[in-house]
């Protein structure tokens, strides 16, 4: 199988089973709604657990990934005994235990001047439940924190599909662990699923690394000219991640000192927008994040500039058409997924509220976070750190000029949105240093099947709404939440606008798998 295949293949692997993750995601996200409500106890676990979550991605998946995964896929192509590699690993977890272990510890001591910092909840009891949450739900982060160290180690062999199912039993764990416990424990059960999920995410991914030599025994030998180089390019990207990190904390604090709900309408809103972004953008940058460290390591230019022309044009064409979608059916999907027991109606206006802020600004964060680990694997750091810096300010500093108008926590989306569109203008010229052939010219072509199929797909619900007006159903039906006949409602909106989409695409030659590489190839030398 060719390089061009491959990458394909695994990109659909990813993609399917990103699919499978979110939607259990859905169904996680509508029990706590259901359980615990949009508010209030529901407020203070959503914004809690955002905690450990945010940490993930600075210390394990978004950073240390983004400064070993070149490094290992290097040491693939110049060891090919595989030693350095095994060496490496085996660094990495003892780096993660000497790291994140006292930070735990003392986030068990003394949970209270940790959240005290990170949240602002206006009533005493709400900041003492966040403690003694905090307390538990920080023990996730060693689990997930070990477990991206193994997801990098199989991404860089080309192995996708046990990193990509293992999330699945979070979601599965979480939800059981709530209807089984919530009426003895409250919401202390989730802290229970996700603890148990955590551990099942490490040991799901253990065989596949085994069988490929590794062992999972930590070093604490540090000295080795390959560790030394993966943090020195760790701390660059670290550096690049906590910004963002702290940039999503005081999202989270401005939320909380919103009104009541806000906090919820915010995480549930996200969970609508990473569905799209997940499936597509972070897919695609999962499977040609390796393949385009390879390719600098090769010094192979050319494939490089095909590489980040594919990821761009498989971005644009996917996710300005799911950014529209969730703008005009946010109502729907929200109330349909969400919308019962403790959820109410309001609950799912203000979630919508934001969702369609949020989804301004979709294409322009995926396309800035692929660019980001396109420099990562041309080892440029430096580029990635000046933009993150000048996008957080940006949104810092919206945020706090928009949450205080009309929208309130609409305007932390419209913020975050705005300050991601101006940060991927900062990155697009720079990448030709690295992509000599790079066009953008090319990946703009994609544009206009993505606008008219955007708008076909707008028009065939508009024309769906129209013949329910005509029937006699309600042009709010969304208002009684969840139920059988509002899936079919929403299904019978959505599905001729996905195929109104589609339709367009045809028109212009591409189809699914043309989508997935951009409709330029993503390839490698055979």
């Amino acid at each position: 199988m060719s390089d061009d295949r491959r990458n394909v293949a695994a990109t659909a692997i990813v993609m399917v089973s990103t699919l499978a993750s979110r939607l259990l995601g859905f169904v996680r996200i509508a029990v706590i709604g259901a359980v615990f409500g949009a508010s209030g106890n529901a407020d203070v676990l959503n914004l809690v657990f955002n905690i450990p979550n945010n940490l993930r991605k600075l210390l394990a998946e978004g950073a240390l990934s983004s400064a070993f995964i070149p490094a290992l896929s290097r040491s693939h192509v110049d060891d090919p005994t595989g030693g350095s590699a095994h060496k490496l690993v085996r660094q990495l977890i003892g780096f993660q235990l000497a790291v994140l272990l006292p930070i735990i510890v003392y986030s068990i001591v003394a949970p209270e001047s940790v959240v005290g910092v990170i949240l602002d909840f206006p009533e005493v009891q709400r900041q003492i439940l966040a403690a003694r949450l905090f307390r538990w739900l920080i023990l996730y982060l060693l689990f997930i924190s070990v477990a991206a160290v193994l997801m990098g180690t199989l991404n860089s062999h080309g192995v996708f599909f046990v990193p990509a199912v293992a999330p699945l039993w979070f979601s599965v764990a979480v939800i059981g662990s709530i209807l089984a416990l919530h009426r003895q424990i409250g919401v202390f059960s989730m802290v229970f699923g996700v603890l148990i999920g955590g551990i099942g995410q490490l040991v799901l991914q253990i065989p596949a690394v085994r069988r490929r030599g590794y062992s999972l025994v930590p070093s604490f030998r540090f000295n080795t000219a390959t560790f030394r180089k993966v943090m020195r390019q760790w701390l660059p990207v670290v550096s690049t991640a906590s910004v963002f990190a702290v940039n999503q904390q005081i999202a989270l604090f401005f939320a909380s000192g919103l009104s009541d709900g806000s906090g919820s309408a915010l995480t549930n809103a996200l969970v609508f927008w990473q569905l799209p972004f997940g499936i597509f953008a972070a897919s695609i940058t999962t499977v040609l994040f390796p393949a385009m460290s390879r390719q600098h390591a090769r010094g192979d230019t050319t494939s490089l500039s095909h590489s980040v022309e594919a990821g761009l044009r498989g971005i644009l064409l996917l996710l300005v058409p799911s950014g529209i979608g969730l703008g005009i059916l946010g109502n729907e999907l929200i109330a349909v997924a969400l919308q019962r027991g403790a959820f109410m109606p309001e609950a799912t206006v203000r979630a919508a509220t934001v969702l369609s802020y949020y989804s301004i600004g979709l294409f322009s964060v995926g396309a800035f976070t692929f660019l980001q680990r396109g420099y990562y694997a041309c080892d440029n750091y430096r580029t990635p750190l000046r933009v993150a810096l000048v996008t957080v300010v940006l949104d810092v500093g919206l945020s706090i000029w928009l949450k205080e108008t009309v929208l309130g926590v609409a305007g932390l989306a419209l913020a975050n949105s705005i300050a991601f569109t101006v940060g991927l203008a900062l990155y697009v010229a720079p990448i030709r240093r690295y992509a000599p052939d790079f066009s953008l010219r090319r990946v703009a072509r994609a544009l206009a099947p993505a606008l008219l199929g955007s708008a076909a797909a707008v028009l065939t619900v508009l024309v769906v709404r129209g013949i329910f007006a005509l029937t006699g159903v309600p042009s709010q039906w969304w208002v009684q939440g969840s139920s059988f006949q509002n899936f079919g409602l929403l299904t019978l909106e959505a599905l001729p606008a996905i195929a109104a989409l589609v339709g367009v695409y045809r028109l212009f030659g591409l189809d699914i798998r043309s989508i997935r590489r951009g409709n330029t190839g993503a390839a490698e030398p055979n």
